[in-house]
């Protein structure tokens, strides 16, 4: 098996990890407090990951420290916000569609914070994607689920987390980065939680299994086999094979919470779908 051929299995391993992702987290949620989810899962995952990139941490200078600790604050206040979402949403496969939109967000993002135009292809998808969003949003008549306005809050902090990120990139490998930002956001978590004055923990031993699984398959394995797989691929082949996140996390949520798949979710999903597939191909064809 060839290197491509490799990174695309990764890839694809990764998303399917990233969907469990949200499936463990809304288990977890119902007993665990948000704030110690974030801190345990982040801190352990972080930890994982270390030995993958400790001699490269080393070399890390601190100006690009700091400019690390920054992103991961970002990163931490994106990953806040989608943690409340996930534990009061009814409808895990819309906020998965909505995540997505991150990448469709972006290229404005960009635009506003370092003056650099979106290309065509962004304009021409950013259409059907407000389509998807409005459909998405009428799936259960005009009755708008408060989730999906902090899912796409969330969506919107990681489109500038993706920019500032990928400015860093330049200056430090992707694996010792993203180890440092999942610190940071395991510190907040933790911050949180001593504000809040430590409230006492009982959780159940399934809860348990559901954490473990969120943090080291859906969290540590995850970024392992994203990193490694987006280096052994094109930035087009990875950016496709991504997109099948909300895919399996809607066929997760219907197998697992019984969620409805009607006519407006089903047309909301699509039109996500084709926008982010449209963005991608014809981003691709204009840099070639």
């Amino acid at each position: 098996m060839n290197t491509s051929r490799k990174g695309e299995l990764l890839l694809l391993t990764a998303t399917l990890f990233a969907a469990v992702g949200w499936v463990t987290s809304k288990y977890v949620l119902i007993e665990m407090p948000s704030n110690v989810f974030i801190s345990g899962r982040f801190f352990i995952a972080s930890a994982l990951l270390l030995p993958f990139c400790f001699k490269e941490l080393l070399k890390v200078r601190i100006l690009v420290f700091g400019k690390l600790i920054s992103i991961g604050i970002l990163l931490a206040a994106s990953i806040h916000i989608w943690v409340y979402a996930v534990s009061v949403t009814d409808s895990l496969a819309e906020g998965a569609f909505i995540m997505s939109l991150a990448m469709i967000i972006a290229p404005l993002t960009r635009w506003l914070i370092l003056k650099e135009r979106p290309n065509a292809a962004f304009w021409l998808s950013l259409p059907i994607a407000i389509a998807g969003m409005m459909f998405l949003t009428i799936a259960k008549g005009w009755n708008t689920d408060e989730s999906l306005g902090y899912f796409l809050l969330s969506s919107s902090l990681l489109s500038l987390h993706f920019v500032l990120n990928k400015k860093a990139s330049a200056e430090v490998p992707p694996l010792p980065s993203i180890s440092i930002q999942m610190l940071v956001v395991g510190a907040t978590g933790c911050i949180f939680y001593v504000l809040e004055g430590m409230p006492t923990i009982e959780v159940s031993n399934i809860t348990w299994v559901y954490f473990s699984i969120a943090t080291f398959l859906a969290t540590a394995l995850r970024y392992l086999t994203q990193t490694i797989g987006q280096h052994r691929t094109s930035i087009e082949t990875a950016s496709l094979i991504m997109i099948l996140e909300p895919i399996w996390t809607l066929i997760m949520s219907m197998t697992l919470f019984g969620e409805p798949l009607t006519l407006f979710k089903a047309l909301g999903a699509g039109l996500i779908i084709l926008s982010l597939y449209s963005y991608i191909t014809i981003s691709s064809k204009l840099n070639h």
